[in-house]
């Protein structure tokens, strides 16, 4: 099957425990959370894989042979560069189309990806609202750089910081639903199944 143009970029980390989803280390110990990443991750990546698109791993943590027996051969795994989201985002931006996602959104569905897809068929971005003030997913159709630049990154205005940007430049946006990241152990409550 021919995938689509258009790449979904997943960012993820090898799930040790102690150092993956930390801030749930405090409620559900350093096991609990690498669990609850691996989960995640898995569940993320089955759902970018129904959209057909070129999926692509950019990961840490682990080698590629690691991340391959893990999560399956089919994928392209890039590993991110150093430095922090800004540099992560610029070295996966082209070729655009492009998708980025993590993989803390329990409630993404193949609907949404399918919709992203979409939006970017006529618009210059796409952008996945989380409530805490970031996004879960974002889009572009070129390398809009100035989108990732000095972003107040792990802030509630990265969204609006977006938003400004694009509405700046003149540029056309389509938001998604608005969905809740899995960070904090207050979050799990509204995911009983994942420490089931």
């Amino acid at each position: 099957m021919e995938h689509h143009p258009c790449r979904a970029v997943l960012f993820t980390r090898f799930p040790d425990a102690g150092k993956a989803k930390t801030r749930l280390i405090p409620a559900i110990g350093a096991d609990g959370a690498a669990a609850i990443h691996k989960i995640l991750t898995e569940r993320t990546i089955a759902t970018l894989r129904s959209s057909n698109c070129q999926v692509e791993i950019r990961y840490t943590g682990a080698d590629k042979s690691a991340f391959q027996k893990w999560l399956g051969g089919d994928l392209t795994f890039l590993a991110q560069p150093d430095g922090d989201l800004t540099d992560r985002l610029l070295a996966a931006l082209l070729p655009a189309p492009v998708l980025f996602f993590g993989s803390d959104t329990p409630d993404l569905k193949d609907y949404h990806i399918e919709q992203a897809i979409t939006a970017l068929q006529d618009h210059d971005v796409v952008v996945g609202p989380a409530e805490d003030g970031g996004y879960y997913c974002i889009g572009v159709n070129d390398s809009y750089q100035f989108l990732f630049e000095d972003m107040p990154w792990s802030t509630d205005q990265v969204l609006s910081e977006t938003l400004r940007r694009v509405a700046e430049q003149g540029m056309t946006c389509k938001m998604l639903e608005t969905l809740s990241d899995c960070d904090t152990p207050e979050d799990l409550a509204r995911w009983p199944w994942l420490t089931a």
